[in-house]
């Protein structure tokens, strides 16, 4: 194949190619629908990474372009690995030099060879989160602000916010930085930003963010890329915030061949940024773009399907389509109740017990939590009966304490401007490098506009430090030095155990007694390993920064507890789905801060929890749970009520049927959206009287006028200062000003 500008159809054989066989019409569609733009609107398990992958090898295959000239995003490497892998599948060869992975490494990528353009060297670090809130908490000292006030983590949300958004710190609002920091947020994302180029480093979020700098300064750059880049694809499109957004739009301006894959109905991530519009208006941001839907599904029953059909219906904001499948009709989506918490967790115990002894292997069913603190009780649970079970999502091998550590020490080596590295490890083990010293260097550093390294360089031939802390700081560089020469010459993997034998850092962990130590010996050795499989030590850190993933060792058949964000991309024969009560799930903070909008992400939350289950879904909630050590009455969540009764059965563990939707002794969700009135099941435990309905206000910002005392069940008592439609800002005696819905408050003469 030569390389060529022009696009040639593909020719007649091609469309009878073995890799297009078993797809579906629609599918079939999405495949081969080439040119111009395409929105892939794919459902839960419609095989969307099947024609995904299928598109890429269709285009290969074609000789429509080379690999260089396509760009495949994924959210995580390992869907990047697995798309490699089912491509090389399907064309029986590798496929070599194309664009393929996540946002931060493409990103990166790109970053590397016009590095300069915005101010960073091409081996630039790209630090971690416990770096970035070093760093913050040091700018926040230097600034005089309260940092029991404004917490470093917080700072660095706001300002990871604005990165997802695109904001450098010139185009944020005055009005967006007003509440926060005095009104000085903006002098830190200033202060931060500066601090990151003198140290030769970026964050995950500058990594889109410099790309997008660059393009508005180097337009040349931009037509580069745009041009190099005949197809775009991208997975997970309903997942994208607005600076990958913006990045997308950007390299799809010249040849127009974008494909997006998504689903509106799984965009569960507005937490972290994602924002579910992107894909909604994508025929607004690409005239004449295809719609193509991908509603035959193969991973669920009907009973499944059409129960979380019928819940996501209740969503306004959607795209819309209609999930079908041929697969047999299968159980109904059973709903039980318990209790309390701890009952809640023996039924579903039992429920296991009970697969188990009918031939159900462990690793084929999963508990979905909504919060991690449900977890506990299932573990004790599990752990008294015997049953083995991994919870997902805990620390992974490479943000452990020790690899951090030991990856400080190459950062260092690898990049001599690395101050965040320098800092975690100039006194570890130690070596007589206090506070004090390391207050001083940071002082000058600051004032001189340079690194900590360069600075330390430079005062160990003076006499600003006290003889012992000068005299151990030059050892110290003095090693870095002899390390980096090193590296010149022999292979990363054996610089990396010189480097923790003589720092004296495996001796450390030799000599700790703690129970751990072992443990963390282990993990070095591992790390050694690890290094091996890579062809350089820029390869590698690179690696361990984009990457951050490690495999769960234990038995393989495993039941798995995770939350119901980790579980999206996951299927398994059986699922439950635990905790279904107000004041949980949806979960309040959700509504309290973003109301309608947040109230539908939760909706999307349980259709994507739904969805997970092949042949057994099973909803559970208690009449009360303890929560921050509380125990709390609880109402059945407001989208068991929206469940379609045709597609469930409620069921307790005796086999009692409590009352069904739309009999009197069902709890119907009142018209002020805030809970339910009515009878309240289980049946047979009497809670306290609830007055519901005194607790919901009608979405009015007249109900409450300034000046107003009224009570909020998290905040407490406040004074309402101003109020726009159903959202009110109320001054908290004890929390602060916070911003609430209307419908979770009331006149403090009735908070009783």
């Amino acid at each position: 194949m030569t390389e060529s500008t022009e696009q040639t159809a593909p020719a007649a054989g091609q469309l009878d190619a073995p890799y297009l066989n078993g797809l579906n019409e629609r599918q079939r569609e999405a495949v081969l629908a080439l040119d111009g733009p395409v929105l892939v609107l794919a459902g839960a398990g419609t095989g969307k990474t099947r024609v995904l992958t299928t598109r890429l090898a269709h285009i290969l295959s074609s000789g429509l372009a080379w690999p260089s000239q396509i760009l495949a995003v994924t959210f995580t490497n390992k869907a990047a690995n697995e798309m490699r892998e089912r491509i090389a599948h399907l064309l029986g060869r590798p496929v070599e030099g194309w664009w393929l992975g996540t946002f931060h490494s493409l990103a990166a990528r790109i970053l590397r060879a016009q590095a300069e353009m915005v101010g960073l060297k091409p081996n630039f670090t790209i630090v971690g989160t416990d770096d970035q809130l070093r760093l913050i908490k040091q700018l926040i000292a230097a600034e005089g602000l309260d940092s029991q006030r404004w917490p470093s983590r917080v700072v660095l949300g706001i300002i990871e916010r604005w990165k997802d958004r695109g904001l450098t710190p010139d185009k944020v609002s005055r009005a967006e930085m007003a509440e926060v920091a005095s009104g000085r947020i903006l002098d830190l994302y200033h202060a931060y930003q500066q601090r990151l180029l003198t140290l030769n480093a970026c964050d995950f979020g500058d990594l889109l963010l410099h790309n997008l700098t660059l393009f508005a300064k180097a337009p040349d750059q931009l037509r580069r890329y745009q041009e190099q880049f005949r197809y775009i694809l991208v997975d997970e499109y309903q997942d994208t915030n607005v600076a990958q957004y913006l990045w997308l739009r950007a390299l799809a301006q010249t040849h127009r061949n974008i494909c997006c894959v998504g689903d509106d109905d799984q965009s569960v991530y507005g937490w972290r940024g994602a924002e579910v519009e992107n894909i909604l208006k994508f025929e607004q941001d690409f005239p004449g773009a295809r719609v193509i839907r991908l509603e035959q599904n193969y991973r669920s029953t009907p009973h499944i399907l059409a129960a979380a059909s019928g819940l996501i219906a209740h969503n306004e904001g959607r795209l819309g389509k209609t999930l079908w499948t041929e697969i047999n009709e299968g159980e109904k989506v059973r709903i039980l109740g318990a209790w309390d918490g701890a009952e809640e967790a023996r039924q579903i115990g039992d429920e296991v017990e009970s697969l188990q002894r009918r031939g159900t292997q462990l690793q084929d069913i999963a508990i979905l939590v909504r919060a991690g603190f449900q977890t506990r009780e299932f573990e004790e649970r599990f752990i008294t009966l015997g049953i083995p079970y991994r919870v997902i999502g805990g620390p992974r091998f490479y943000e452990r304490q020790e690899i951090r550590d030991a990856l400080a020490y190459l950062r260092l080596i690898h990049q001599p401007d690395d101050g965040l590295a320098f800092e975690r490890i100039v006194n570890l083990p130690r070596r007589g490098i206090g506070d004090t010293t390391l207050r001083q260097l940071n002082e000058l550093a600051r004032a001189q506009s340079l690194s900590l390294p360069e600075v330390a360089r430079q005062v160990v031939a003076t006499d600003e430090l006290k003889p012992a802390a000068r005299r151990a700081l030059g050892l110290f560089m003095n090693d870095i030095a002899r390390w980096r020469g090193l590296a010149q010459t022999m292979h990363h993997a054996e610089l990396a155990q010189i480097v923790l034998d003589e720092s004296g850092y495996t001796a450390m962990w030799r000599t700790d007694k703690s129970i751990e130590a072992p443990g963390r010996l282990e993990n070095l050795k591992e790390l050694v390993r690890a290094l091996e499989d890579f062809d350089s030590l820029e390869g590698f850190l690179d690696h361990v920064s984009l990457v951050m993933e490690n495999a769960e060792a234990g038995p393989r058949d495993q039941l798995s507890i995770m939350t119901l964000h980790g579980a999206k991309g996951l299927e398994f024969d059986v699922v439950f789905l635990p905790g279904w009560e107000e004041g949980l799930f949806p979960h309040p903070r959700a509504l309290d801060e973003n109301g309608i909008k947040g109230l539908e992400e939760e909706r999307r939350l349980a259709y994507v929890g739904l969805t997970r289950a092949r042949k057994v879904a099973v909803i559970c909630h208690a009449g009360s749970r303890r929560i921050h050590n509380q125990w709390q009455n609880a109402l059945p969540s407001r989208f068991l009520a929206e469940l379609p009764a045709a597609h469930i059965e409620r069921l307790d563990h005796q086999g009692f049927k409590p009352p069904q939707p739309g009999s009197v002794d069902w709890p119907v969700r009142s018209h002020g959206g805030g809970g339910y009135s009515g009878g309240g099941y289980p049946a047979r435990r009497v809670a306290p009287t609830i007055d519901v309905e005194a607790r919901i206000v009608p979405k009015s910002g007249g109900v409450y006028p300034s000046g107003k005392r009224v009570f909020h069940q998290k905040f407490g008592y406040g004074k309402v200062l101003t109020a726009e439609g159903d959202k009110l800002e109320i001054a908290f005696d004890k929390a602060g000003v916070k911003k609430v819905m209307a419908g979770f408050v009331v006149p403090a003469e009735q908070a009783g």
